[in-house]
């Protein structure tokens, strides 16, 4: 998370702890690596498996942005799950990521509706 802006997303409280559960219970996951085998990005999501996928997380390595490497993990977990034939992709991008969803294909919604948790206070991951 530090070497992307994937961290940005999240609030500062309880920070650690909700990672960890993500990561152990988030229903699809997709990493990418590079030659020497390092997590350059990472691709988070929950699915039903039969019509939606909702990403959670994706966040590529700074030093690897605009490589294709975003494109390629929406492709690959989408995928994973059934497919563009049998999956509508669903996620609340963060501001910085509108023009990359758009650029893929994405549409912002009107009738998407959320409702954010009560603790919520902004940090940057460092």
């Amino acid at each position: 998370m530090r070497r992307s802006d994937l961290g940005g997303q999240y609030p500062k409280e309880n920070f650690e702890e909700r990672v960890r559960i993500l990561l152990v219970k988030r229903s699809i996951a997709i990493t990418a690596r590079n030659d020497k085998g390092t997590l350059i990005g990472v691709a988070f999501g929950v699915s039903d498996f039969a019509y939606f996928l909702f990403i959670t997380d994706l966040g590529v390595n700074r030093a690897y942005v605009k490589q294709g490497i975003g494109s390629e993990l929406l492709v690959r977990i989408r995928e994973a799950v059934g497919g563009e034939d049998n999956i509508t992709v669903v996620t609340v991008a963060h501001a910085t990521a509108v023009g990359f969803y758009k650029k893929r294909g994405y549409v912002s919604e009107q009738r998407l509706f959320w409702k954010p948790c009560n603790l919520w206070s902004k940090f940057e991951v460092t």
